[in-house]
């Protein structure tokens, strides 16, 4: 099957959720992220108190009718905490891999079809930002900019942009030889039109899968800076923030900590499974089966 194909495959609903929902894992997983948006949209009807509110009598509870997942040393209501958690979560893992998709796919598209001196030069710039993890790059940014929401969306975002960079290379590199793109180059088709209309439609389905694992790698990453104390910043309700705020607590008043922690696992998973639907969505040798 050849790649100009997969476009019209991908844009089948009934056949892309026929392979989709193959998988059990998948399917759960993005009936979790839907009711976590869900949730997100209807955070202040949902939630049982203030999550910035303070009571310093109610302190350090366990859970309870009350208080189903406890309340921290403030007093503050751990799961109203957890759901306005989400909204940050969200927003930073969204935000930041539009960020990396963006210009990482832009680099791709330019290095890949030229494959000239500005090919060498960005890949060059590509390989430096390699040659630092993704979070000590991330933590640099941080450092640099100063730690706040708009900053940790930044500075995991731009961490990431090298994976994207590469892969869209690559993918460009194999498609622009196809011989339906050789046939557009042949009748006349510009540069830009062969790129936009002829091989982007055909490399977006890598993106798609890519950029899903990614809003778990960003959220993941974004929650590592909260907890670093490089994030966000107290008294916002942050899922790596609270499990900061709860290590000390551990002992005696595990719900601080761990009901962020087991809310964030969650996440990461429902993404990765949906990220895993989608690669075998996408993926050719499903469609033959």
């Amino acid at each position: 099957m050849g790649r100009g194909e997969s476009v019209v495959s991908v844009g089948s609903g009934t056949r892309f959720w026929r392979l989709y929902r193959r998988s059990t894992g998948a399917v759960i997983g993005a009936l979790a992220l839907v009711a976590l948006i869900v949730v997100v949209l209807f955070a202040r009807q949902i939630e049982p108190y203030d999550p910035l509110g303070v009571a310093p009598l109610d302190a350090l509870q366990g859970p309870s009718r009350a208080h189903w997942f406890g309340t921290d040393q403030y007093g503050r209501d751990v799961l109203s905490r957890v759901i306005e958690g989400a909204h940050v979560s969200l927003l930073i893992g969204l935000f930041a891999v539009a960020i990396s998709v963006v210009f990482g796919s832009v680099l791709g598209l330019i290095a890949g079809y030229t494959e000239s001196w500005v090919d060498g030069i960005i890949m060059r710039f590509i390989d430096m930002l390699l040659a630092f993890p993704g979070i000590l790059l991330a933590l640099a940014i941080i450092a640099a900019l100063g730690p706040s929401l708009p900053n940790v969306i930044v500075a995991v975002g731009v961490s990431t942009i090298p994976v994207y960079t590469r892969v869209v290379r690559a993918e460009v590199l194999s498609v622009k030889r196809m011989n339906y793109v050789e046939a557009a180059r042949v009748a006349g088709c510009s540069s830009w039109r062969l790129t936009l209309r002829h091989i982007l439609p055909n490399v977006a389905a890598s993106i798609l899968v890519l950029a899903t694992i990614g809003v778990a790698y960003s959220i993941l990453n974004g929650a590592a800076l909260s907890f670093l104390g490089l994030g966000v910043q107290p008294p916002s309700a942050e899922w790596g923030l609270m499990i900061s705020d709860g290590r000390n607590y551990l002992r005696d008043s595990w719900w601080i900590a761990t009901f962020p922690g087991i809310t964030l696992a969650l996440l990461i998973l429902a993404v990765n499974l949906v990220g895993d639907g989608l690669r075998d969505a996408f993926d050719p040798r499903s469609r033959r089966r």
